[in-house]
């Protein structure tokens, strides 16, 4: 499918000031603890800021953790406008199976409305409970475990509710989520590829595990800055922005952190309210903040667990830029901006070439975990360094799979498509160490390994702990199976 691209326009003709888009860009500089990997910015449905940190790049589908809520989200509105779902029903009645083993009244009583606005009833995370009541079939874990409150009256983040929710969506529907949007929501807002892990029964997960690109995200978040609008056409039901948007019970206190006054201001169907506006929200930066007081959207991907300072940044720069653009200087501004954007990229790891007097030594070398096993990944059980013509690898055994990286000649980030996506940077630190730095694209995370050779072993650490499980060849999108 051809994809249309987004109206894009010049800052200051949509009343932004580029200067205050640089200030933004120059904070995340100066932010060490903070990763940015994509920044989208739209004004008057306007793109007029956009930029990948490389080795990221437009077209690759980003994991989006828990922004991929409020897809699921969108997908239950479209269901209940069909008729196909009933938000004032009770959950249970969607799962006749499970009816003779739910006998707690609060779980009986909980309504479609209740899971799609994190007010089941109970006041913390219930995933490992209800993984552990019910190991093959979620949904029914969850209702055997009894609601502390009333449901309604109490918020908890808890991905088995948004889980739950999805699961409604494909029972009803008998389509996997990615399919049943296709034709309503993906192709008429112009978004391409999109995929969504599944669990064991075969369900798309709903609370996590979307992967699509920013561009997609942000068309999301324009389509709801539009009150359910596109290109003169109604997508979402009448009045569904509005629900989904507002306050459905207070937040505070309710993520068992501090330093989270984002987090405080109330969840809506799927959405985050915020002290602006309201978003869609992902684990380590994933953001899609919808600021109709600006008529503007911002959208993120990033590798940060400082995310409170990552939404600080935005309000201290971002917001103060959405105003008339400055009538004198502006042009400078623009385009020290486009330039800026343009160079987007994420420093390699250090390293040096192989060193000559320990060539022959490393040219194949194998490596055990230090301590006997790998705990960061527990399936990495080997690290093997060799040389070809072509010059340096690296190949990882993980579940019983080779992962062979390829090292560059030079500093920069060496990019490969299979078997899985990676970008590898690093090199030798010392004549006895070779430090590697493998990213992800199309995730988040970073995996660091260390070899050492007086002692042929390795060790290896995530930068930030992917919060899906599963070997290496799996940090991925999911692509369709070959015909």
């Amino acid at each position: 499918m051809s994809v249309r691209p987004l109206p894009s326009s010049t800052p200051a003709a949509q009343g932004v000031d580029a200067s205050g888009v640089l200030a933004f860009l120059d904070a995340l500089d100066a932010a060490p603890e903070i990763e940015p990997h994509s920044l989208m910015i739209l004004r008057h449905g306007h793109v007029v800021a956009a930029g990948w940190w490389a080795p990221y790049t437009p077209d690759r589908p980003q994991l989006l953790y828990s922004l991929s809520k409020s897809f699921t989200a969108t997908a239950a509105a479209l269901a209940a406008a069909e008729g196909l779902i009933d938000f004032d029903a009770p959950v249970i009645s969607y799962f006749p199976e499970f009816a003779a083993d739910i006998t707690d009244p609060r779980s009986r009583a909980m309504l479609v409305r209740h899971v799609a606005t994190m007010a089941g009833g109970h006041l913390a995370e219930t995933l490992d409970a209800a993984r552990a009541l019910d190991p093959a079939e979620l949904v029914r874990g969850f209702l055997l475990l009894p609601p502390d409150r009333d449901p309604g009256t109490v918020f908890a983040y808890s991905q088995p509710t948004t889980y739950t929710l999805a699961a409604i969506v494909q029972r009803v529907t008998g389509q996997p989520l990615t399919d049943y949007l296709r034709p309503r929501l993906f192709d008429p807002l112009g978004i391409g590829e999109a995929a969504w892990l599944r669990d064991r029964t075969g369900r798309e997960l709903g609370f996590s595990g979307l992967h699509a690109t920013t561009d997609a995200v942000a068309r999301l978040g324009q389509l709801y800055l539009n009150h359910g609008v596109w290109e003169g056409v109604r997508l979402l039901p009448e009045g569904w922005v509005a629900e989904a948007t507002r306050p459905h019970t207070p937040t505070a206190g309710g993520m068992g952190d501090t330093d989270r006054a984002d987090w405080d201001q109330g969840y809506g169907c799927q959405f985050w309210m915020s002290r602006h506006g309201y978003r869609g929200d992902g684990a380590y930066g994933q953001f899609c903040l919808v600021l109709p007081e600006h008529d503007a959207v911002v959208v993120t991907t990033a590798e940060t667990e400082r995310m409170q300072q990552l939404l600080d940044l935005v309000w201290a720069h971002l917001l103060p830029a959405f105003g008339t653009a400055p009538p004198t200087g502006r042009e400078r501004a623009e385009a020290a901006l486009r330039e800026r954007l343009s160079r987007l990229a994420l420093p390699p790891a250090p390293g040096r070439t192989a060193p000559p007097q320990r060539a022959d030594d490393w040219a194949a070398a194998a490596f055990i975990p230090k301590g006997g096993v790998c705990t960061a990944q527990p399936g990495l059980s080997a690290v093997a360094v060799g040389e070809d013509a072509d010059g340096w690898t690296v190949a990882l055994t993980d579940d019983g799979h080779d992962l062979v990286l390829r090292l560059g000649d030079g500093p920069g980030w060496t990019v490969a498509e299979e078997p899985v996506p990676t970008a590898v940077s690093g090199g030798w630190t010392d004549p006895g160490t070779l430090a590697l730095d493998v990213l992800f694209p199309e995730t988040p995370h970073h995996l660091l390994i260390t070899c050492t050779l007086p002692d042929r072993t390795f060790t290896a650490r995530w930068s930030t702990q992917p919060l899906h499980g599963g070997p290496l060849r799996t940090r991925r999108a999911p692509r369709p199976p070959a015909a």
